[in-house]
């Protein structure tokens, strides 16, 4: 059987090496033998002379000694070849159906990119998807690998310390089993650290040559959503075109932990997410995945793609991160099959940026079948002529890919980062006369902390200040005495009903003097609440409040007369006026005043 497996040319290379190692030790032991230093028998059984170990055995009346010298271990299975891998080989690299890989032991402390629970996206690293399961230990190991079709979602968890990430979908997967017959070890405790010794230092001489961007492009720290055309109007040619557009526009941009992320959605008769921010913190693993994408076909609702990725790509559970400038670049072939203002409107209300990027323009034969021919105006964040770029052809993309990229980086550009949301100073003014009441009070501070819940308050976002009014004025809490949003909510829910006369007037004038601090337009508002008539003038304080740059609305309740609400709110009266018959119609209220609020904001920035 020996002379046969020798003879056989399917030995492995791996295999070869075993039994040059074992040929070699026989040598070694017949010298050590015939030096006198080694104690035999036929029992196969170890020997321990001179601290140097010995496996004895006879057959057919010939002996032979095997050396064990101390901390030196020999692989003694006769598995078939495993395929060594690097810690990002990702699924999709391999090409067998099913294989026995081996992952090195330096994998543990890397960060890579995982999709998926017991069976992972081909998109995964193999070694972190063994970590994950357990398949493999910190060590590394052996693991066998088997292809499988791809499929939708694959769910994120957290095992073993890593963490996986989900995936919408993905065109194939794997799966990992224990292999049978791992590779035993001798080894002594005595040396456990000292083998060990020369593998780090290999590492590490492999780590300090590779040369990588560490955490990517940190002058671009954007999140950045890409919604692309896949709609039988771009046909299967010219989507091909525009993968390998988005494809060198990740290049360009360097993705990574402390650069930009991306997530993408295409855009069809139903929007479909194919990948979220937190997916990819490598441009490699990201140009793979564009790569990947299959084209849908359908109508072009670019609108419902829009309002999809405002919606849902941004939040902290798709990756969205906070304080990070939110940025949409919408690609376009031709023009939109649905309408577009109400998912430009919400994403501009949410902060994101957004950029059109529209390729061949409609022929003078097609104007007719365009819907809005201002699509590419009203679409966008605002238009300056900063965030409408046009290409002429999918074949003519590759020259716009940095101009683009610079765009999109481009901090100071991004005038939508700033929202109502996050950058208004509301003051409210809380009448505490007699005819209101205490229970009633107590609705008219649930009322306002209605509307201060709407608000992203902090110390560099949104401020609100509040101050109660009779004859006398008391200022509850300035502007920045809260910097957080409970902070507000507890401080309003704690005011104190005063109790005593109305007088409004100079209530206004207290306020524009003691709440609010000068900035930019349209981000100071003044929220007055009363019941009824008062016994001084409001027209004037109110206007000497509004050429100070601060927005009034009036909300009456009970017996506030009309026309004192009108002199107080801003023009135009009408939209900045409220008026409820009780107290807890207040409530019913506050949706329209915080639309008041943002509408103002957007047309003065």
């Amino acid at each position: 059987m020996k002379s046969s497996c020798f003879s056989s040319q399917l030995l492995s290379l791996k295999l070869r090496l075993h039994i040059v190692c074992v040929f070699v030790c026989a040598c070694v032991c017949a010298c050590a033998y015939l030096k006198g230093p080694v104690s035999l028998s036929s029992s196969g059984r170890l020997h321990p002379r001179n601290k140097i170990y010995f496996w004895t055995f006879g057959q057919n009346g010939a002996e032979m000694s095997l050396l064990l010298l101390t901390g030196v271990y020999f692989l003694l299975s006769w598995s078939s070849a495993t395929h060594p891998l690097t810690c990002e080989t990702r699924g999709a690299d391999l090409a067998q159906e099913t294989v026995v890989v081996s992952c090195p032991a330096d994998c543990s402390g890397r960060r890579l990119s995982v999709f998926g629970t017991d069976i992972y996206a081909a998109i995964s690293s193999v070694c972190g998807a063994a970590l994950h399961s357990g398949t493999v230990g910190v060590s590394g190991g052996v693991v066998k690998v088997e292809r499988l079709p791809g499929r939708h979602p694959y769910i994120r968890s957290f095992a073993n310390g890593i963490q996986s990430q989900a995936l919408s979908r993905w065109s194939s997967s794997f799966r990992l089993s224990e292999h049978p017959e791992q590779p035993h070890q001798i080894i002594s405790d005595a040396t456990a650290a000292a083998t060990t010794l020369p593998a780090a230092k290999k590492a590490l001489k492999k780590s300090s040559v590779k040369k990588v961007l560490p955490g990517g492009n940190k002058d671009c720290q954007m999140d950045i959503v890409m919604v692309i055309d896949s709609s039988d109007n771009i046909g299967r040619r010219r989507f091909n075109l525009q993968k390998n557009f988005v494809s060198k526009l990740a290049a360009m941009l360097k993705v990574g932990t402390s650069g930009p992320h991306v997530g993408l959605v295409q855009a069809s008769d139903v929007p479909r997410t194919e990948f979220l921010l937190s997916n990819f913190t490598h441009s490699k693993d990201l140009q793979f995945a564009v790569k990947e994408l299959t084209h849908l076909g359908g109508h072009t609702n670019t609108g419902k793609a829009i309002m999809h990725a405002a919606q849902m790509l941004f939040t902290q559970e798709s990756g969205g991160r906070r304080g990070h400038p939110r940025v949409m670049l919408v690609l376009i072939d031709g023009w939109p099959s649905d309408d577009l203002d109400r998912a430009a409107m919400l994403a501009r209300e949410s902060g994101i940026n957004v950029f059109l990027a529209s390729v061949a323009k409609p022929a003078p034969d097609e104007l007719a079948m365009v819907r809005d021919h201002d699509f590419t105006k009203k679409a966008v964040c605002k238009d300056n002529g900063f965030f409408n770029y046009h290409i002429s052809s999918w074949f003519s993309t590759t020259k716009h890919v940095k101009p683009l990229t610079q765009r999109l980086c481009s901090l100071d550009g991004l005038l939508c980062s700033r929202t109502c949301f996050n950058s208004v100073n509301i003051g409210f003014l809380i009448d505490g006369s007699s005819s209101v009441g205490d229970p009633n009070f107590r609705l008219v501070l649930d009322f306002l902390v209605a509307i201060a819940t709407k608000f992203d308050i902090s110390d560099v976002g949104a401020h609100v200040g509040a101050v109660q009014f009779t004859y006398d004025q008391r200022l509850e809490f300035g502007m920045s005495e809260h910097t957080t949003k409970d902070g507000v909510l507890s401080a309003l829910r704690r005011i104190p009903y005063m109790s005593g006369g109305t007088a409004t007037g100079s209530a206004i004038s207290y306020a524009a003097q003691n709440l609010f601090r000068r900035t930019g337009p349209g981000r100071n508002f003044l929220i007055v609440v009363t019941d009824g008539q008062s016994y001084d003038n409001v027209g004037g304080p109110a206007l000497a409040a509004q050429n100070q740059g601060i927005t009034m609305y009036s909300v009456g309740v009970a017996w506030a007369p009309p026309d004192d609400l009108k002199s107080m709110a801003s023009a135009p009266k009408e939209s900045h006026t409220f008026f409820t018959r009780e107290f807890t119609g207040l409530a019913e209220l506050v949706d329209a005043v915080v639309r008041g609020i943002c509408h103002d904001f957007s047309i003065k920035n």
